[in-house]
């Protein structure tokens, strides 16, 4: 299988639509890899994985260590990793010191920041030196309390006249795809017709370029879903049920069982 490059994401524009996941370990990234175009390892890695409340504490380290496990464990998907909160804000000199490490050390083909005008210098700055980008704007994880928590966006007239123009700032700029989250259906539309790059919607737009959710949420490892999440699976019923027949069988002591143990070896044959 020939490996997606982020050139080979930027020409699926208004082609077959993108299918991404996120991934945060190398056993998820196996299984993955194979039905993927892009694999992002979020920095939702701090809420599903660490269990905390939002992002805001994710800190880089993490995000190289997850994103090297990803990309040593995947053949075919464009691996992304997300730049975490205050890597990248400052200026476009701290974004490109941040981003570097990213690729170097987690062998990621791109990174992922959230922003829209204000993150379209950066964004220049990023590709212009050999980093790709894929942008993010809509509802912002890392901007949660600036946006009165997690709730749809773009409802005004005002408020979907700024995630346009935060789209066309952020494709224009050079981003080779653009990640459209928590946006009301019809801007989301909106965005992906006017852009020149692909959209990936996540509760967004069956009219975007592409579509990404959260593993976890996907496949019922999550106690609940967003209403926008279509749960393909039940894994966490699963693994309850496995847990639960375990601990039976080990308080019956019906495991280990006779298969389950090392048997020392028989001795050689005595004298005739």
């Amino acid at each position: 299988m020939n490996a997606v490059t982020t050139r080979d994401v930027l020409a699926r524009k208004g082609g077959t639509p993108l299918v991404c996941l996120t991934a945060y370990t190398a056993p998820v990234a196996r299984l993955l890899d194979p039905h993927v175009d892009v694999l992002l390892v979020g920095d939702s890695v701090g809420m599903v994985v660490y269990g905390l409340e939002n992002t805001l504490s994710v800190s880089l380290d993490t995000m190289i260590a997850h994103g090297a496990a990803v990309a040593r464990s995947s053949e075919r998907a464009c691996v992304v990793v997300d730049l975490p909160f205050g890597t990248y804000q400052e200026s476009p000199a701290q974004a490109f010191r941040n981003a570097a490490r990213v690729l170097a050390e987690s062998g990621a083909r791109a990174v992922k920041l959230e922003g829209g005008l204000e993150m379209a210098e950066t964004v220049g700055f990023l590709t212009t030196r050999g980093i790709p980008v894929l942008g993010h704007v809509g509802l912002q994880p890392q901007a949660v309390h600036a946006q009165g928590g997690f709730r749809a966006q773009g409802r005004s007239p005002e408020a979907a006249e700024a995630i346009l123009a935060d789209a066309h700032a952020i494709a224009e700029a050079g981003a080779f795809a653009i990640v459209v989250e928590g946006v009301v259906e019809s801007v989301a539309a909106r965005v992906t017709a006017e852009v020149g790059v692909p959209t990936i919607g996540i509760g967004a737009s069956p009219r975007c370029d592409g579509q990404i959710l959260v593993t976890d949420d996907l496949v019922g490892l999550s106690p609940s879903s967003p209403s926008f999440v279509h749960r393909y699976a039940e894994v966490g019923e699963t693994i309850d049920a496995a847990a639960a027949r375990y601990a039976a069988d080990v308080r019956n002591r019906a495991f280990p069982s006779d298969a389950n143990v090392y048997k020392a070896k028989r001795a050689a044959g005595g004298a005739g």
